[in-house]
């Protein structure tokens, strides 16, 4: 195996911080699975664990409790679950169950496979009557059967020949994880699943249990087949909802004894029948060779790979973070229209499984870039939920249009403290945003006279609606920004921005669909007038974007630059996160910045304002910004590579790209930091590759890190794939595929065809 695609640890730790982070670093997801990286013998008693195993959208609800009931709060949320847990495997030597905390462990390393898609486990180890093994384990959520987890465990006799007894277990009633001391999981644990039968069949135990609320079902299934020589194989015992089978294996020394154990999942949202879907699946992938599957598996990675590898020369370490960034991507991301990308992917229980503006504004962009395909699915999602955010807007007090959830499953809002949540309404215009993103990077208008204009309609009769008009200017009140250290303020630099972007593209796609031919579905369907249209028009050019001509700086809001700054110099370090710390209403009575707000939008929106307000802009915001919000480091580089603070935005790449591997937030634990990862591939495609997706199209800038030696990404821009090689000779461009296209480098407009060499700026 290729170094370059493995992340290795030797020697693992055994202390339970360290056990936690591992769950989450190696765990095993495809986009609608995924299943945390347990040992499956399980840990001693007084340890913690979060063991659970997801389905990407399946949730049940829960209740919300408000300290006043006021109209319009939310009193419920949809919460994802732990479904089964089918990691359990135990092996006995003698009577002596294996476990890392008992008898000695000579060796022992763990390991993710980005290539051929699977982590694993080998440990040397020696029983407490001497008997040593030496066990291998692969662990596999297949992407080309995506109800399919898999274990492959493998035991080697190392010094005698006798019996080995390997017990499988199926297990269906559990939990969620809960920490009442952390917001950032769920704080009660609740039984949300029911169990409804169990059968066993054609060898597998079929396990059904029903959400307690959410009227959903899902089948989990387990079989487990051996390859051994002599080998007393136990029936399955069903008690109750938990499923066990033995085997006794007559083990040779020097031969290995391979166990595999297919896991299925199959849920009603997805599957009329969920018990036969599974029945279906399990019959498919345990009648082939396993090898079959995971030659599939390198198959779909090396086309992944092929078109969203990003490589860096000079820094092998921060390199293998990248890719490592790259590779959760496309394990949380759905890939169907029931679900979105979590903000903790499906590594863990962190956030409740709900999806937020992260999805749009941080992980879209590497989709829309590398496979759009998948970009179109995650808008495809949302259009899916259309209804709900018509709902919401009318729960909000709009007479029209629609505003999507803060936080949210299945489209309904799961955000308990609206002045941090509901009052977000920038994710409406983040989702526009990124739904015309696709559009640029594809050209597809038939999506977007199907559901993608629709999208962009509705949200823009929301923005009319919340906003009012005062001395000839189109202004929006009692709106939170990005910056969650400041809520319900008016005029938000980013939240009027981003609300102008959306009313422009309403226009735009208005006149596009009309001069296509494609309009009158659209707006037939919606109720759209033309007059609507010059409202739109009308908003935009009118709106409000605060300026302070003294500063010669955009102010967050109105109200900001008129606070204190917050005393960082006496703030001890172990006080951040400060909102873990300090009560919200002391925080927002200051200037202080939990994460990228008026700077983001000087990324996002970067045409809005010339470079020397820019500029001042982000040294003003720099002094005042914590970073403690996952979402920060990556945006403060890009914006610094613009302005060409070279050793700034490198600064802010390196914490960005390595918080996950190095838990640099203490909380990896909870899963990982989907958001992040995606703005690291920003920070170096849209940061050093300095790339803007724009209705005037493909925009370059790219400069080189002194730190590194080259680095080459590619995109696919209207149906090209491109390949960018940055050295310190230039940076060259290749068409590898399609016909030639225009793109800009430097602000000049030339032809793709071949390659195009670019010296450095």
């Amino acid at each position: 195996m290729s170094e370059k695609w493995i992340y290795k640890i030797d020697d693992l730790k055994m202390d339970n911080e360290a056990l936690l982070v591992n769950e989450t670093i190696f765990h095993n997801a495809n986009g609608y699975i995924g299943v945390r990286s347990n040992f499956e013998e399980g840990y001693p008693e007084g340890y913690d664990t979060i063991r659970g195993s997801y389905i990407n959208g399946f949730y049940d609800i829960t209740e919300m409790k408000q300290a006043e009931k006021l109209f319009g709060m939310a009193e419920e949320k949809e919460t994802m679950l732990n479904v089964a847990d089918g990691q359990t495997i135990c092996v006995y030597l003698d009577g002596k169950k294996f476990s890392m905390f008992d008898g000695e462990v000579l060796s022992s390393s763990r390991w993710l496979d980005m290539q051929n898609g699977y982590t694993a486990r080998k440990v040397l180890w020696k029983a407490p009557n001497g008997k040593e093994v030496d066990i291998e384990i692969r662990r596999m959520a297949s992407f080309s059967h995506l109800q399919v987890f898999v274990i492959d465990y493998q035991v080697t006799p190392v010094n005698f020949s006798g019996e080995v007894i390997i017990e499988s277990e199926h297990q269906g009633n559990v939990r969620n994880y809960c920490n009442p001391n952390d917001p950032r999981v769920a704080g009660e644990s609740f039984q949300h699943l029911i169990p409804d039968h169990g059968v066993v069949e054609n060898g597998a135990s079929y396990l059904i249990t029903n959400t307690v609320s959410s009227g959903l079902q899902v089948c989990t299934g387990v079989k487990n087949t051996i390859s051994a020589g002599e080998t007393e194989t136990g029936e399955i015992v069903l008690e109750g909802h938990h499923a066990v089978q033995k085997f006794i294996i007559q083990a040779k020394q020097g031969e290995a004894v391979r166990f595999v154990k297919y896991m299925v999942f199959a849920d009603s949202i997805r599957y009329q029948d969920a018990q036969t879907s599974a029945k279906d699946e399990m019959e498919a992938v345990s009648s082939v060779p396993l090898e079959q599957l995971y030659k599939e598996q390198r198959e779909y990675l090396d086309k992944f790979w092929e078109s969203s590898a990003l490589e860096i020369d000079g820094d092998d370490a921060l390199c293998a973070a990248v890719r490592y960034n790259a590779y959760q991507l496309i394990q949380s991301v759905g890939k169907d229209p029931y679900c979105d990308i979590a903000a903790k992917g499906l590594s863990g229980e962190g956030y409740e499984g709900h999806y937020f503006w992260d999805t749009e504004m941080y992980m879209q962009p590497f989709f829309t870039l590398t496979n759009p395909e998948v970009s179109k699915n995650l808008v495809e999602y949302r259009y899916s939920t259309l209804d709900k955010a018509r709902e919401n807007a009318r729960i909000l007090g709009h007479k029209k249009g629609a505003a999507y959830p803060w936080r949210t499953i299945r489209g309904r809002e799961c955000s308990g403290y609206f002045p941090s949540g509901s009052a977000q309404y920038h994710i409406s215009g983040d989702i526009a945003y990124s739904t015309v993103a696709y559009y640029l990077a594809t050209g597809d208008l038939d999506f977007m006279a199907e559901k993608g204009a629709e999208i962009i309609f509705e949200t823009a009769r929301m923005w009319v609606d919340l906003g009012c008009w005062h001395k000839g200017t189109f202004q929006i009140h009692e709106v939170t920004g990005p910056d969650e250290y400041t809520c319900l303020v008016s005029n938000n630099y980013y939240t009027n921005l981003n609300a102008q972007y959306n009313l422009h593209w309403a226009v735009r796609l208005y006149k596009l669909l009309k001069e296509a031919g494609k309009l009158e579905p659209v707006a037939e369907r919606i109720g759209l007038q033309e007059s609507e249209i010059e409202e739109f028009e009308k908003a935009e050019k009118a709106m409000y974007l605060p300026y302070d001509e003294k500063l010669g700086i955009n102010p967050q809001d109105d109200s900001f630059l008129n606070k204190a700054v917050w005393d960082f110099e006496n703030t001890p370090k172990e006080d951040y996160p400060l909102l873990l710390h300090y009560h919200p209403m002391h925080i927002y009575r200051y200037q202080v910045c939990k994460q990228a707000d008026t700077v983001l939008a000087h990324f996002i929106f970067e045409d809005a304002q010339d470079m020397e307000t820019i500029r001042k802009s982000f040294a003003y915001y720099d002094k005042i910004t914590t970073h403690d919000s996952s979402l920060s480091t990556c945006i403060y580089s890009i914006v610094a590579s613009k302005l060409g603070l070279a050793d700034k935005a490198y600064e802010y790449f390196g914490d960005s790209a390595k918080l996950d591997l190095f838990n640099t937030h203490q909380n990896t634990k909870d899963g990982i930091h989907t958001a992040n990862m995606g703005g690291n591939y920003m920070a170096i495609v849209y940061g050093f590759g300095g790339f803007r997706l724009k209705e005037s199209g493909a925009w370059f800038a790219p400069a080189l890190p002194k730190q590194w030696d080259a680095y080459r990404f590619k995109l696919i821009y209207l149906g090209r794939h491109i390949q960018v090689v940055v050295n310190k000779e230039g940076t060259t461009f290749t068409l590898e595929s399609g016909e030639p296209v225009q793109i800009h480098v430097y602000g000049e407009e030339c032809l793709l065809e071949n390659s195009l060499h670019f010296p450095l700026k």
